[in-house]
């Protein structure tokens, strides 16, 4: 699927929304990206798996790590279609942790997939698991790049990239317009 394909595909799935959002990282939006719609349809998260391993052509990777909820899915499709092993963290305590007797074998090169990275909070704590145990990360694979500075230093391979304004909540006109605020990730408010 070529960027425009992605694009058409998430407007026709009902992924992109449009209101007063508050993003995982805390920001304001006045647009989201609901992958859960996309992740609804069995065969469109298939052919978006195929593209991201397209996409990765060329290069090796041991294993697939996501970060709960938003990647679990597409991380393991993405590691269905390149046939390799997937583990996910989760939040335990307000920290990210391989739980479920999940491991990183010591030196395995490690893609990390996300379904939406806004300043990448969440892949930058599945890096650091990686690393503490001594796997190395090969680079993030995500479907929605929302553009910005990113809190890690791996490569970012996006199935596509979406510049939305986000703001703080404080500079937010549409607090200040008193505009509810909506939170459909999956971290409440």
């Amino acid at each position: 699927m070529t960027e425009e394909e992605v694009r058409s595909a998430l407007q026709e799935a009902g992924a992109i929304l449009h209101g007063h959002f508050q993003l995982t990282s805390g920001k304001h939006s006045g647009t989201y990206v609901q992958c859960a719609r996309i992740f609804e349809d069995p065969a469109l998260t298939t052919r978006l798996a195929a593209t991201a391993a397209a996409r990765l052509q060329g290069r090796s990777f041991d294993l697939v790590a996501s970060p709960a909820v938003g990647g679990i899915i597409i991380g393991f499709a993405v590691a269905q279609a390149l046939g390799l092993r997937f583990i996910f963290s989760e939040r335990e305590e307000g920290r990210m942790r391989l739980r479920r007797s999940f491991s990183v074998p010591s030196g395995a090169r490690v893609l990390i997939v996300e379904d939406v990275v806004t300043t990448g909070g969440s892949v930058a704590e599945v890096a650091e698991l990686v690393h503490a145990a001594g796997g190395e990360t090969g680079a993030v694979l995500s479907l929605i790049d929302r553009g910005g500075p990113k809190r890690f230093s791996e490569e970012l391979i996006p199935l596509l990239r979406l510049e939305v304004e986000s703001w703080e909540p404080s500079s937010c006109v549409q607090c200040d317009a008193g505009v509810p605020l909506d939170s459909p990730g999956s971290r409440l408010l």
